[in-house]
């Protein structure tokens, strides 16, 4: 399945089934219990909101072994874990804002897992149970605002830092999947995710040892090597395979 969550031209948001260039509406969520009601609407003709409004984003930093090597940094023990308010969501083709106080605004292309049902305690063995799926986030970072030792709430936590879609999708393997970034078509990053350094299994197990993770949660899991800044009106765009193309704007 492909779960979206739309805005209606009548205001009215709802969770469908993408198929093709169709969204098929649903009563209920994909969170709880939800059905088919037979109703159909035109992709173009909707507005996609972020797939998953979290009561939490988890973000693991230096997730990637070029990414740490970059800062030079030691590679982890144990995940680098930091936290996004949900006020940083957005969707699909929103606008990123910069701020007036940063002077280096990153894109970082991340592989996200949504969380399906409450976890509590799991094992890594258990941890693909509690999944509903997986999408593309874009940790936008404040980079000159980031201390290289400390909190980064502050650098990571503005409104519009994390763009989250264009779907859920509950069909590919995340041990396994190309991720690129491109700004205003340049490619920027090129990995996979079969370099992550802790993988989603050990993450979902390792958080939920921590912390409740509850239906809608994300693990935003690391980016590859390859960041670099941006300006606004560019144009960034994150691929992931099978997961399609998370596009934003940089605006004021």
């Amino acid at each position: 399945m492909k779960y979206v969550r739309i805005m209606m031209n009548d205001g009215c948001e709802s969770y469908g089934l993408l198929e093709g260039d169709e969204v098929e509406i649903l009563s209920g969520s994909p969170f709880s219990e939800y059905r088919r009601i037979g109703e159909k609407v035109a992709l173009s003709s909707v507005r996609l909101l972020p797939p998953s409004p979290c009561s939490k984003a988890l973000c693991i930093g230096l997730n990637y072994r070029d990414h740490a090597e970059e800062f030079g940094l030691p590679i982890p023990e144990t995940p680098v874990v930091f936290m996004k308010p949900s006020t940083a969501l957005i969707g699909q083709d929103d606008d990123i804002i910069y701020p007036e106080m940063c002077h280096r605004l990153d894109y970082e292309a991340e592989l996200a897992v949504v969380i399906g049902r409450r976890c509590r305690c799991v094992s890594e063995a258990e941890a693909c149970e509690y999944i509903l799926g997986y999408t593309i986030a874009n940790d936008v970072t404040a980079r000159d605002l980031q201390p290289k030792n400390g909190q980064w709430t502050v650098s990571k936590g503005f409104d519009t830092f994390l763009p989250l879609g264009p779907y859920i999708s509950d069909e590919v393997d995340p041990a396994d999947l190309m991720i690129t970034s491109r700004v205003n078509g340049e490619t920027k990053q090129l990995s996979n995710t079969s370099n992550l350094i802790f993988p989603v299994p050990y993450l979902v197990s390792y958080l939920s040892h921590v912390m409740t993770l509850l239906p809608g949660d994300i693990i935003s899991t690391g980016t590859p090597g390859g960041i670099s800044g941006m300006k606004v009106g560019d144009v960034v765009e994150i691929e992931i395979e099978g997961l399609g193309v998370l596009r934003n704007r940089i605006g004021r």
